[in-house]
């Protein structure tokens, strides 16, 4: 944790603060990085991202990429550590996907009956089930269970677990993920546990490893990473997916849909659906 926490802010037009919010995906530095974007004012077509760097040098980093992004407008405000703690609960509410309702402790007491619950709690690893593109895999897979069952779920890139978790807690009796960040299929392993759903998480790269190898092919893939390795990863994921499989991928902003769509559709894919929260994409693919 940076010695003072700060909140850096950017407010633009749409062009700009989806072309800044690239940046900081594409930076290697900043994979970890925790961010969020949205239009502030839909008359004015104000858009804003708000990041919440943890290092002195995350916080550097965010704000040299925005700062040379013509275009917006940047500012950063030190957080005392109260209204750290404030924010950072306040900020993350309860969060309904179809039947999934995602929330942290200190929303224990919100929890509906009838509900598929995950219990995720901020911490070290991506996805507490708040970012657009996670609600977007939920909201997919809400769709998708109203038709059909699915044996064998991978979640590519994990992070927290929360998919594969959902995966688990709605009848897939093999739920298996994996991560290249260790602590992420730490966490993940943990919060299976928590959510008391049945399903393993390890830690590699790639999807080759034979963990992840023996239960292929699968039935449904989730990858919620980030638009390159999402191309990157195209052969493999349309490889670890039986005939008639869906995938489920995010991570991206609804301006590099073309460039997944061109790696995924010459492998025999077939667009079925699109959700967009914000600035971002979830795309649903079969495999022919």
């Amino acid at each position: 944790m940076s010695e003072s926490a700060v909140q850096v802010i950017a407010r633009g037009d749409r062009a700009p603060a989806e072309a800044a919010a690239a940046a900081i995906d594409a930076n290697p530095l900043l994979e970890n990085a925790t961010y969020s974007i949205l239009e502030e004012d839909e008359d004015k077509e104000i858009w804003r991202i708000d990041a919440f760097p943890t290092t002195d040098e995350e916080a550097e980093g965010i704000a040299e990429i925005l700062r040379a992004t013509p275009g917006l407008e940047v500012v950063v405000e030190k957080l005392a550590d109260a209204d750290w703690l404030a924010m950072s609960l306040s900020g993350l509410p309860p969060v309904e996907a179809g039947r999934f309702f995602v929330y942290g402790a200190h929303d224990q007491g919100k929890v509906p009956e009838g509900r598929v619950t995950l219990k995720i709690d901020a911490g070290a690893a991506f996805g507490t089930g708040h970012h657009g593109t996670t609600v977007g895999c939920l909201e997919a897979f809400d769709n998708l269970l109203k038709t059909e069952t699915f044996e064998k779920v991978l979640d590519v890139g994990c992070g927290t677990g929360v998919l594969a978790i959902a995966a688990a807690k709605t009848g897939s009796p093999i739920a298996v993920g994996t991560d290249i960040d260790e602590p992420s299929a730490r966490i993940a392993n943990e919060n299976a546990v928590i959510n008391d759903a049945r399903c393993e998480f390890y830690f590699a790269d790639g999807l080759s490893d034979a963990r992840i190898a023996q239960h292929a092919p699968y039935d449904l893939v989730f990858a919620n990473i980030l638009a390159a390795p999402l191309v990157f990863l195209a052969p493999e994921i349309g490889a670890a997916l039986k005939s008639g499989g869906v995938a489920i991928l995010s991570g991206l902003l609804r301006t590099q849909e073309e460039r997944i769509l061109e790696a995924y559709l010459p492998l025999g894919f077939v667009v079925e659906q699109t959700i967009h929260h914000d600035a971002w994409s979830a795309l649903q693919l079969r495999k022919k």
